[in-house]
């Protein structure tokens, strides 16, 4: 290569070389010191908030009732459709009435010689009764009529208490439902004798409109929500208001709300659990017995929460953390512990106090210290708010246990 070349190819690198420094020196000689950067900010203010908690349950149905055959004898006909609604009343089976039939007509005729009997024996006591008072008949003659008589009158009463079970055993061979709901399937099949020995069973029904829900909760979560309650750190909801709502097993919202019945008052002592029921309406049958459910069950109110959007907290493996801007508009860290997620927010148990404002966009452009121009925080969606005020919290937001 020439010497030209050489010293041609030089000069042009030492030009470019002092462009690059005129080009990184110029901002600093034309321009100031950076603004601060804009970042969004929610003021933190107390707000009521129900403590839910999240139970696993069963859902259970409201009423069951074993159809059982109450007499002997062989099914000659099952009356309804297997998995259908039935009534109250409505037949379900029918077992071969003869047998019983022809008891009742024996029980009929009995009570009917009775009667005769008695209608003889009153006559013979009326006609004695002045006889004796003139000396016409002895008293043991009389005394012997008036027990005939009482003696007839008891066959009587024994003949019409046989005509009344002979005419229920009749009656139980068209076995019926006792009570509305949703039948099973059929447990015995026409032809099969039932009732020999035992009250055979041959369906179930169930009412499934309402239903329960059978709930456990820890007694450790139970005793540390009433200690919270005594200490005036919460308050109780009151007897019969605390709501209930369903998730189901596919994770889809059940859409009716429930209300809690009853907590029971004793431990079970294999899991150390306490036992709640609530109770659902069920119109279009979508909660089966046995059905795995989770609950969510409002049991307190606080009435002074702090609560942050989540995306404004920061962990790490020191904890939880979050950018508050001060009075001097600087950044700094401040560690907060969490407690239950409220929705799209985190409940803040420690490390904010009323009035702070917590830094929940722009978390990525500033530095504790750094200068920044603070605005107010507004969901997607929500209706702008002036700076300095809270945030309204989410009202859809479905709190959950932590």
């Amino acid at each position: 290569m020439s010497s030209v070349s050489r010293f041609t190819r030089l000069t042009m690198t030492v030009a470019i070389a002092a462009a690059l420094v005129a080009c990184g020196q110029k901002p600093a000689a034309q321009g100031g010191p950076m603004p601060p950067s804009e970042v969004s900010v929610v003021t933190i203010a107390p707000q009521r908030v129900a403590i839910t908690n999240e139970l696993p349950g069963r859902v259970e149905a409201f009423r069951v009732a074993q159809v059982r055959a109450r007499v002997a004898g062989i099914v000659q006909k099952r009356v309804f459709k297997e998995g259908s609604e039935v009534k109250e009343g409505q037949v379900l089976f029918k077992i071969d009435p003869a047998q019983y039939k022809a008891s009742l007509d024996s029980a009929q005729a009995t009570l009917a010689r009775a009667q005769a009997n008695l209608v003889q024996t009153s006559l013979t006591a009326q006609r004695y009764k002045p006889l004796v008072e003139v000396n016409a008949v002895s008293k043991q003659e009389y005394d012997n009529a008036v027990a005939a008589q009482k003696q007839a009158e008891a066959d009587v009463a024994s003949g019409k208490a046989a005509v009344q079970t002979a005419s229920l055993n009749l009656g139980y061979a068209t076995v019926t439902s006792p009570i509305t709901g949703r039948i099973g399937r059929a447990l015995v099949t026409e032809g099969a004798l039932v009732g020999q020995g035992d009250a055979t069973q041959l369906a179930l029904v169930q009412q499934l409109d309402p239903v329960y829900v059978n709930v456990t909760q820890s007694s450790a979560d139970l005793l540390k929500l009433q200690q919270a309650m005594a200490a005036g750190q919460l308050k109780s909801v009151g007897d019969n208001k605390a709501g209930v709502t369903l998730v189901l097993e596919n994770g889809q919202p059940y859409p009716l709300p429930g209300k809690l019945l009853f907590s029971d008052i004793s431990v079970d002592e294999s899991t150390g659990s306490v036992s709640l029921r609530a109770e659902f309406p069920n119109p279009k049958r979508l909660l089966l017995p046995g059905t795995y459910v989770r609950t969510k069950i409002e049991q307190a109110v606080d009435e002074a929460a702090l609560l942050v959007p989540q995306q404004a907290v920061m962990r790490d493996a020191g904890g939880s953390s979050v950018f508050v801007v001060n009075a001097e508009g600087k950044v700094e860290a401040r560690p907060v512990k969490t407690g239950a997620a409220r929705g799209n927010n985190w409940q803040v148990l420690d490390g904010l106090k009323e009035g702070d404002r917590v830094v929940v966009e722009g978390l990525q452009k500033v530095r504790p210290g750094a200068p920044v121009k603070p605005v107010q925080w507004n969901p997607a969606g929500a209706p702008a708010q002036a700076a300095g005020q809270p945030a309204k919290p989410d009202a859809s937001a479905q709190p959950k246990a932590n």
